[in-house]
């Protein structure tokens, strides 16, 4: 066993303890450095996939199974993650996930082929699913209920700065290839970052788990595995075999598969027994609301992110580095609408703010695909900042708190399983989004000629229908934000 692991730590306040946990701030910090492992792998693949491709090989599949093989498995274990943290200590599995997922990204490092590296992101991806929910769960447990607001508020803008921040980050350690590593280095910087979590959490990090341990249900795991493998799959091979007809069988049986889970945990639950996700949480108003808005956003904008840096990379011949500067926007953005989510519009607004995050979002969108139609043969990056900035302060207003209105009445002893759920469900729309977007842009692509000017010309056609479809569903996200609660906080404080 790690020695770091056998420190005396204090326990958890429970939500009768009076006092709260006195390390909670430090502690959150080494939750919050898991997060940005993380995110800054489940979205580097923006800008570094173009660069992987021509130094690896593979097709446009390849680029989506880059993401989608990390993304998936992350979507899938969350569940399970959480699960074991309840069972076995949320900080055991958090140290046990941030030392393989440290361990997983040098071997990332060193692959020698594409499907090397979409194995090793799978394993990333798991290694991921059992660290991450824990946070979530020990945010519950450490703070009190007047100071989560704040927790959840730094938790939501790391979050979405890391998703931004990787394609920068990767564009400019491509381009400055440190130590002749190339694109190799946007992995082997988890493990400096990976220490200080680790180091961070052993320290800091208090034990927490429920008081009766509940068991394991492999039955439901496998059930909800195959489904989501069903639906992927052929929406990320379709395009590149020609839609075959196995891939319409495969799809429709996905929808089959997870029926028979669904019915499958109610007869459990029924009977007693332990059940992957626990329904108690299924039936919570405003967690299921923040699911499904989460599900649908999340889709949109995973989507438009590795679409857009593939284009600007593959169909216009740009630098990572100037991919990743013209980018940078979004991410100052997205901090400054987190902030003034935080400071202001969160408690003032509610749901309200949601609605005016996700409307600036549109707009921003909408400029990007007209700028992109205006200046196809032209494009700068200055054409494109403002409708980027304008992206990003929208998604920086609505992303933190909506973390805090989904978990709002999760109860101490289901937090570990609904922190999964929540983040299965937000990696979950990743998956999807890169996917159905990827298909559509992609699927363009390769239907057109090979040369220069055809291609460019193919890139462009395939990154406007490929933007379409992300307003539609942040048009879609904006609807179903109205099954939210006006109030992200007043029932959690009576609750």
């Amino acid at each position: 066993m790690n020695p770091l692991t056998e420190q005396a730590a204090p326990e958890a306040p429970s939500d009768e303890t009076p006092q709260p946990y006195r390390h909670r701030w430090i502690a959150l910090a080494a939750i919050l450095g898991a997060e940005v492992m993380d995110l800054l792998d489940g979205t580097i693949m923006n800008v570094a996939a173009p660069t992987i491709r021509e130094d690896l090989g593979g097709g446009f599949t390849a680029i989506q199974w880059m993401t989608a093989g990390y993304t998936l498995p992350f979507a899938v274990l969350l569940i399970v993650g959480g699960r074991l943290g309840d069972m076995f200590g949320r900080k055991r599995m958090f140290l046990v996930g941030a030392a393989g997922f440290a361990l997983a990204s040098l071997l990332c490092a060193v692959v020698q082929d594409p499907w090397q590296l979409i194995a090793a992101r799978a394993l990333q991806g798991g290694l991921g699913a059992l660290m991450i929910p824990q946070g979530l769960g020990l945010i519950k447990q450490m703070f009190p209920r007047r100071e989560q607001a704040a927790a959840f508020g730094a938790f939501g803008p790391v979050m979405g700065l890391s998703a931004v921040g990787g394609p920068i980050l990767a564009g400019f350690l491509i381009d400055s290839n440190l130590f002749d590593t190339g694109w190799r280095m946007v992995f082997l910087i988890n493990l400096p970052i990976g220490i200080a979590t680790l180091y961070a959490a052993a320290r800091f990090l208090p034990e927490s788990r429920v008081a009766t341990r509940p068991r394991f249900d492999l039955g439901g795991i496998a059930l909800v595995t195959t489904g989501l493998l069903l639906l992927i799959l052929p929406l990320v091979q379709g395009h590149e075999l020609d839609w075959p007809a196995w891939t319409f069988v495969t799809m429709a049986a996905s929808v089959l598969v997870l029926a028979a889970f669904a019915w499958y945990e109610l007869r459990r639950e029924r009977s007693g027994q332990a059940a992957v996700i626990e329904l108690s949480l299924m039936r919570k108003p405003r967690f299921l609301a923040g699911l499904l808005v989460a599900l649908v956003f999340f889709a949109g904008t995973a989507g438009m992110s590795l679409t857009l840096g593939v284009y600007l990379q593959a169909g216009l011949g740009w630098s990572p580095t100037r991919t990743a500067a013209t980018m940078m926007p979004w991410a100052l953005f997205l901090v400054v609408g987190a902030i003034l989510t935080g400071a202001v519009l969160g408690a003032k607004l509610g749901r309200t703010a949601l609605h005016l995050g996700l409307l600036v979002m549109i707009v921003g969108v909408l400029f990007i695909r007209f700028t992109i139609g205006r200046h196809s043969t032209d494009l700068t990056s200055w054409d494109l900042v403002p409708s980027i900035a304008i992206s990003g302060l929208g998604m920086g207003i609505m992303i933190g708190l909506l973390f805090d209105i989904s978990l709002a009445d999760v109860e101490p002893e289901e937090s570990g399983t609904g922190g999964g759920v929540l983040t299965a469900v937000q990696q979950l729309g990743f998956g999807i989004g890169v996917a159905l977007i990827g298909t559509i842009v992609f699927g363009v692509v390769s239907r057109h000629a090979a040369s220069v000017q055809a291609s460019r010309e193919a890139f462009t056609d395939g990154i406007l229908r490929g933007l379409t479809v992300v307003i539609v569903l942040l048009a879609l996200s904006f609807v179903l934000a109205f099954l939210l609660p006006r109030r992200a906080r007043d029932e959690s404080e009576t609750h």
